[in-house]
């Protein structure tokens, strides 16, 4: 179920609303237009980017090396709070699958610092992090080198499954892991953060090998809408009409056939603020969790 009249971001950022879209419909006219540039969600969405991105640029030395799985036996569900135990009422098991975070293009594990607490807090047990260089040159060598990251964490961990977050790029590096070298055997659930699945209009402002690929049609998203039959993955596709980086914002959802996808609407959030968000902490959770459906959700507000 979809709404089509939500407060959005400016007109330039989100296209018309069609039919049965969650995207919100542009304003009409230049009033209406100067009112969403201050709605409430708009100011607080920007000021949460702005200080998040100064506090980010500060962690990022910190993040430079690949942190080693560790497990925390504190974390366990039975020794959490209620709350946390009732995430996993129906599966305790889930709490111990292991959960890999993947970064997004010229930043490291550091913008995971809130996301990788707040999953422990909430439960899950295995939580680690994977670097890849700022100097990749293609997104199909950055899933080559996560492939076997994971074969490691499987192996350290005695899991044949794991779960992926991955924010920005990282989510279509995971993507391509899953769609094209096989990488359903071992992901179970795949959960990606203002992902361009369909492109990004901001790439054709840097001529770089990986950023080409990138952009709106380039052959990379192309084969990535090839046929997937009987892709095992789950996807859930988090995007945002803030998102800066991520232009039109439509272009955030996963939308394949074959895949077991569903896209989840956060009004009013940055693209570098999803990682932090607590709606979006709590989607995650709750998706990595199995507690929900494999149906489009109603749009998220931003809290």
């Amino acid at each position: 179920m979809h709404a089509t009249d939500l407060p959005s971001a400016p007109a330039w950022h989100a296209p018309a609303a069609v039919a049965g879209s969650d995207v919100p419909a542009a304003p009409s006219g230049t009033s209406r237009s100067l009112r969403s540039l201050v709605s409430p969600a708009i100011l607080t969405g920007g000021l949460t980017e702005l200080a998040w991105v100064g506090a980010h640029a500060l962690l990022w030395p910190l993040g430079a090396r690949t942190e080693q799985l560790r497990v925390d036996s504190r974390f366990r569900p039975g020794a959490q709070p209620p709350g946390v135990r009732a995430l996993f009422a129906d599966d305790p098991l889930a709490a111990h699958v292991p959960v890999v975070l993947v970064h997004g293009l010229v930043d490291n594990r550091s913008v995971f610092t809130v996301m990788r607490r707040a999953l422990r807090r909430r439960g899950f047990v295995s939580v680690c992090t994977w670097n890849y260089s700022p100097l990749q040159r293609d997104v199909e060598s950055a899933a080559e080198a996560l492939g076997r990251h994971i074969e490691r964490v499987c192996r350290e961990t005695g899991h044949e499954r794991v779960h992926v977050v991955g924010h920005s790029l990282g989510g279509l590096v995971a993507r391509y892991l899953v769609q094209r070298l096989g990488g359903d055997e071992r992901i179970d659930t795949l959960v990606t953060l203002g992902t361009p699945h369909e492109g990004s209009r901001w790439a054709h402002c840097l001529p770089t090998s990986l950023v080409r690929q990138l952009r709106p049609g380039s052959p990379l998203l192309r084969e990535l809408a090839e046929p997937a039959p009987g892709c095992r993955t789950r996807i859930t596709s988090i995007y945002s009409d803030l998102d800066q980086m991520v232009v039109p914002s439509v272009a955030g959802r996963c939308e394949h056939p074959d895949l077991l996808a569903r896209n989840v609407l956060f009004r009013g959030v940055g693209h570098m603020s999803l990682p932090i968000h607590r709606g979006v902490l709590d989607e995650v959770a709750a998706t990595l969790a199995g507690l929900r459906s494999g149906a489009d959700d109603e749009p998220a507000a931003a809290a």
